[in-house]
């Protein structure tokens, strides 16, 4: 018998009051003449329905979520960050799999139905950071889809044998490759883009580049992106997360490397960070260039802010990028949901007959009100099933 759920008077995308028929985790009819008798029925009772957020780049193996308030003390520089957060992970006892999971349950109760999660792998700790992870996956695949990359955080060349642990992360079924920094981690660009490439080639698998480079230096890094995606036929196969050099005062040079990745179909993913330059999400989405959105990390040893909630991101993204008008807003909730879905490449997403039954249901008059009061009460629909109702989860999934 199929699985059916009638969500009465619900206004997609803030339009007209309807009701929803979803039937085997897909959204199968408007009305309700083609429910059965033996439907489950939730009244939205006229609230706002939007499709799942989409966390496009977070760091779930790591996170201090559920572990009570802890101190931030790295200090300003990126080496600093890394060096604070190995110690922090040896002393607090941090555990992959247990982190993920207090985590994921937070974004998922805020609406959050498909994550990417970049997750570290070093020397120190080998790939216990990708197990623990792949483990909370297996266990809550029912509320929740997750994408691993496999990041070498401390660098991938200047700590020898970590680019053979990130092999064997992808043998595991890590599904992107990930990239961090060429010349300023690494300091030898080629090599770095040469390694990461050739593991994409090797598995045919897609690459996520952390990219933090600024100014010329990072205009640099992304010009030898772009020229390997040239080459090796890999469009629509590449993200570059935070592209800060995008956001360079000589705004004719970020609009020529804006216009490249459009035409090499190179996606973006941005943070909308308060303190450092970032691309021009307008620019981008007028050029053709895909941006998603991520929260990045969440209350770890590199930011104490967060609250795992992707409808904070799209205010983030609408302040940083001083969207005002209701339709500029809408925007950044576009951010976080359609173009997180084209960046990961999830298939049938939206909120049209015969999209996948992954939903969010919350008061608001508009799509604009809703990212400004950011309601905790929503309603959360994963493959056809509520699994928080009224901002709590229906079940423990941690």
């Amino acid at each position: 018998m199929a699985e059916e759920l009638l969500i009465r008077n619900v206004r997609p995308a803030g339009g007209a009051a309807t009701d929803m028929l979803l039937r085997d985790g897909k959204i199968a009819a408007f009305g309700t003449a083609a429910a059965s008798a033996n439907a489950a029925v939730f009244d939205a009772a006229g609230r706002l329905m939007i499709p799942g957020l989409i966390e496009a780049h977070t760091h779930l193996d790591k996170s201090f979520w559920g572990m009570g308030w802890q101190r931030h003390t790295a200090g300003p520089a990126l080496i600093d960050k890394i060096e604070t957060e190995r110690r922090n992970r040896r002393e607090l006892g941090i555990d992959a799999n247990r982190q993920s999971g207090r985590l994921v349950a937070q974004m998922v109760k805020m609406g959050t139905t498909h994550i990417r999660s970049h997750v570290d792998i070093d020397t120190e700790t080998g790939i216990a950071g990708i197990e623990g992870v792949m483990a909370m996956r297996e266990r809550l695949k029912g509320v929740i889809d997750v994408e691993i990359v496999a990041f070498g955080q401390s660098g991938l060349l200047i700590r020898p044998g970590t680019l053979e642990l990130v092999d064997r992360a992808m043998a595991l079924g890590a599904e992107v490759v990930g990239g961090l920094d060429p010349c300023a981690v690494d300091r030898d660009p080629k090599g770095h883009l040469d390694a990461i490439f050739g593991m994409a080639q090797k598995y045919g698998r897609p690459i996520d580049v952390h990219l933090h480079e600024r100014g010329e230096m990072g205009a640099f890094s992304m010009d030898l992106i772009l020229e390997r995606v040239r080459a090796l036929g890999m469009q629509g196969k590449v993200a570059i997360s935070h592209a800060f050099c995008l956001g360079m005062p000589d705004v004719d040079h970020a609009r020529r490397l804006i216009e490249e990745l459009a035409k090499e179909r190179i996606a973006l993913v941005t943070t909308a960070p308060a303190a450092s330059p970032a691309p021009s999400v307008m620019a981008c989405l007028k050029a053709g260039v895909v941006i998603a959105g991520g929260s990045d990390g969440v209350r770890d040893s590199w930011n104490p802010y967060g609250m795992g909630d992707m409808l904070e991101r799209a205010t983030l993204v609408g302040l940083r990028n001083n969207f005002r008008r209701d339709e500029e807003m809408e925007l950044a909730l576009d951010v976080c949901t359609y173009q997180g879905a084209k960046m990961m490449g999830i298939a049938d997403y939206g909120l049209d007959i015969g999209c996948d039954a992954d939903l969010v249901i919350l008061p608001g008059e508009t799509l604009a009100e809703a990212i400004v009061e950011r309601p905790a009460d929503r309603t959360v629909v994963k493959r056809g099933r509520i699994v928080a109702r009224h901002g709590e989860l229906t079940a423990p999934i941690a």
